[in-house]
């Protein structure tokens, strides 16, 4: 498909500066850029690349002032990358969806599956599952007994979904994702550990995508939930009967022990740990490897372990490398109190 920047500017409501009649047919990184390619630039770093990139045409911000003649057409706009995730998302919507059901599928008698879905090979559909149309259900992907799944849902290979669990509309699985595994509910005895039965579920809401390898337990009773909106990143566990609101985001090898409670339009950075039964506010950011062991109130910023203001965190941060000099310090001022001490004592006598 060849679209003009015209065609490309009128979509995206930008401005063309140079030839409108330029056409692509492919995404390029600026500085891989090729004839044909619409690239973008965002980043101030990446500017140098303007003047080098074979790209056809660059999205640039609309307050890019070039220092020299660029050989591409540039569509100017708000926000370059928010165009380009917008083009993104029409190129996608563009490319024929599979359809059809594979006979090396496995699909209970008593399922129900809407139209137009895609059921992969060796996928396995249990009793009693209701999938809505437009779902794509891709090779080796197991969905246990009774589970629900809404409209154009997308499942890709080898996730798994255990019995009983909920999926909304719009929601995208990633590879290697299990959906509904037991949590992780022991009671200690004197001969060791007895099992806790987890007879719950997981539900997801709307407008879900979680990455590749992530893990979301049932909870031992009522619902472990997602909420509508809510992006998770790959190798994320979330446990049982924790709860997420609307629109929160989670980077990679994050997570979140049982019972908690996280708020919407959270941001988690990549590795951080919230212990189970704690509560985290609407609107709260918490930066990379930090450790939740309290609450935290909506809104809020923090970073570290225990979590803290970042600006205080920085600060102790560079005390800390001082450590060594500090002692050495530390060491000598103790060396001459004892010096002093033992003059002092020299005078009495």
């Amino acid at each position: 498909m060849e679209f003009t920047a015209k065609q490309i500017a009128d979509f995206i409501g930008g401005r063309v500066e140079g030839d409108e009649n330029a056409k692509i047919s492919t995404f390029a990184k600026i500085e891989e850029g090729t004839p044909g390619a619409i690239s973008f630039l965002s980043n101030p770093k990446y500017t140098h690349y303007l003047y080098e990139t074979s790209s056809s045409i660059v999205l640039v911000n609309e307050d890019v002032m070039p220092q020299r003649k660029v050989k591409p057409t540039l569509i100017r706009v708000k926000n370059a990358y928010d165009s380009l995730a917008k083009l993104l998302q029409f190129y996608q919507a563009s490319l024929p969806k599979k359809k059809g059901i594979s006979p090396q599928a496995f699909i209970s008698k008593t399922a129900t599956i809407g139209k137009d879905c895609y059921v992969g090979a060796f996928a396995v559909i249990g009793d009693g599952v209701n999938i809505g149309d437009n779902t794509l259900i891709y090779p080796n992907t197991v969905i246990g007994d009774n589970v629900r799944i809404g409209q154009n849902t997308t499942l890709y290979p080898n996730v798994t979904i255990y019995d009983g669990c909920r999926l909304g509309n719009n929601v995208t699985i990633h590879s290697g994702c299990v959906i509904g595994a037991d949590g992780f509910g022991f009671a200690p005895t004197p001969m060791g550990y007895d099992k806790i039965p987890q007879i719950g579920i997981v539900t997801i809401l709307d407008n879900v995508e979680i990455g590749a390898n992530t893990c979301i337990d049932r909870s031992t009773m009522g619902s472990t939930l997602i909420s509508k909106g809510t992006k998770i990143d790959n190798l994320v566990q979330i446990a049982h009967n924790v709860e997420v609101g609307e629109n929160t985001v989670m980077a990679a090898q994050a997570g979140i022990a049982g019972s908690s409670k996280v708020g919407s339009w959270c941001m988690l950075g990549g590795q951080v740990g919230i212990s189970g039964h704690v509560s985290i506010g609407d609107k709260t950011s918490i930066g990379a490897q930090s450790g939740v062991t309290g609450n935290i109130k909506a809104g809020e910023t923090v970073i570290g372990s225990p979590p803290t203001n970042p600006r205080e965190f920085f600060k102790s941060v560079a005390l800390s490398r001082r450590l060594p000099e500090m002692k050495e310090s530390l060491t000598k001022l103790q060396k001459e109190v004892e010096e002093l001490k033992k003059t002092i004592n020299s005078l009495q006598k």
